[in-house]
């Protein structure tokens, strides 16, 4: 029997202390928690092998990966499960909305606060004659660190640029072909010795000689895009492009099971199905289909009026 899950009944109901809190599911654990579980059972990325050589001939190719698809098809989450198979470290990630710019992506540098910190010291010493070391207000964002000149490539996401200004694409060309960028804060200095500036991500600070950045081998960079504008073709000629397919009722089932178990796996069929029946109708992404599941394992008793809530359409507005 389905126990009473509302924790929170609203109206005039007494406060009330939860004795047992909700169990997370494993995709919402955070912290130690969470490094726990990727390091003792980390989970595969289901991928077709068409896919997979699409991922490959972008890492021989040294070429962005232009990833689309609709929303749950497992866009983001491919440069995560690149990251973990091949060792190459956290992945620097790159969110893009309207306000993005190619500067943001590459780097910034705190002007105001550095101007701020050389004018409270004249004040505590009108004799302080040195400027605040400028490599502290410096920071290279996830773009910039992505092209440091290492052995081993860093993998970039680069998340829903078609969220982006229309002219970042055609922004990213240069850099995307030469490998390299200018600090101009730091080159203005004229000084060949490196400046040590923190990288995105990290505490950790890397010399930048003369205010250019050169990488020795590209990124592995991963671009996401919801298609919600098309993208010039000098970029996408320049891109390695895979188009993830929704997963069919085979795949929805090995991804219950990886994410659930295979006992909770095994009890969702009918659920999978009611899922599959439902996103032929309306826009619906797969961790839906997973929050249902796993509350039905929890003991909720997901009805058909839970599950109209559950499986709401993603281009939906409310009225």
């Amino acid at each position: 029997m389905a126990q009473d899950w509302r924790l929170f009944q609203g109206g005039d109901t007494e406060p009330h202390a939860v004795e047992t809190w909700p169990t997370a599911p494993p995709w919402r654990r955070f912290g130690e928690d969470a490094r726990r579980r990727d390091e003792e059972r980390p989970l595969p990325y289901l991928i077709s092998d068409e896919d997979r050589d699409v991922v490959n001939m972008a890492l021989h190719l040294h070429r962005p990966l232009l990833v689309t698809g609709r929303p749950g098809t497992g866009k983001s989450t491919l440069a995560h499960a690149i990251a973990r198979e091949l060792k190459l470290g956290e992945v620097l990630h790159w969110p893009v909305n309207s306000r993005s710019t190619l500067t943001e992506g590459l780097y910034s540098y705190d002007a105001v606060g550095r101007l701020r910190e050389a004018s409270l010291k004249r004040r505590a010493d009108e004799t302080a004659e040195s400027e605040p070391d400028i490599g502290d207000y410096l920071r290279l964002g996830p773009l910039g660190t992505a092209l440091l000149p290492v052995d081993k490539p860093r993998v970039l996401l680069v998340d829903e640029l078609d969220k982006g200004d229309v002219d970042l694409p055609n922004d990213l060309l240069t850099v995307f072909e030469e490998g390299e960028f200018e600090i101009p804060e730091l080159a203005r200095l004229g000084e060949d010795k490196a400046i040590q500036v923190q990288i995105s991500g990290s505490r950790k600070k890397v010399g930048i000689p003369g205010g250019w950045v050169s990488c020795r081998v590209f990124p592995v960079v991963v671009i996401t895009s919801n298609g919600e504008r098309e993208f010039p073709p000098a970029f996408l000629r320049r891109c390695v492009r895979l188009d993830l397919k929704q997963p069919d009722e085979r795949q929805l089932q090995q991804i219950v099971t990886m994410h659930l178990g295979e006992e909770i796996g095994a009890r969702a069929q009918e659920l999978i199905a009611d899922f599959v029946s439902r996103r032929n109708e309306r826009e619906l992404a797969t961790d839906q289909l997973l929050n249902a599941v796993r509350l039905r394992s929890s003991g909720v008793r997901v009805d058909q009026d839970v599950l109209d809530k559950l499986f709401r359409s993603l281009n939906e507005v409310d009225a």
